[in-house]
């Protein structure tokens, strides 16, 4: 195999059947905006960002989904998962969920480090992660 620099993720492309709801809730959640549009064969993307464009989800709609909720059980994503720095900001973020109502698993403490699992309203399952305290 050739020599090649680890990639870094550049972005996560998600299908949904409510793309209004979902630039509401993803928004909401990880206090990013919509910034522009990207038009595919048979439906849209809406890339959404924050101002530096760290982080960025690409929402879908494909005009011959017939809007099933996601499962992980079925081939292609499990899940989509984030990082912060600490279980410290894991907790914070704890927090923020529950003020937005979003449904979500206690935090789970591993010897790789501790993990909070929520769901967006299509059910795709998302996760942050936080590395083990020192």
């Amino acid at each position: 195999m050739p020599e090649v620099t680890l990639a870094n993720l550049h972005h996560v492309a998600l299908t949904v059947t409510d793309l209004e709801a979902s630039i509401r809730w993803y928004g909401r959640v990880f206090g990013i905006v919509h910034q522009m549009d990207e038009p595919h064969e048979g439906g849209i993307g809406k890339i959404l960002a924050d101002e530096q464009w760290r982080l960025m989800i690409s929402l879908h709609h494909h005009n011959a989904n017939p809007g099933e909720r996601f499962s992980e059980r079925r081939t292609g994503l499990d899940h989509v998962g984030f990082s912060v720095a600490s279980r410290a900001e894991l907790e914070s973020w704890q927090r923020h969920l529950q003020e937005l109502d979003v449904s979500q698993s206690p935090i789970t403490d591993r010897p790789y480090g501790s993990v909070l699992v929520f769901r967006d309203p299509d059910n795709i399952q998302l996760e942050l992660f936080a590395p083990p305290s020192n």
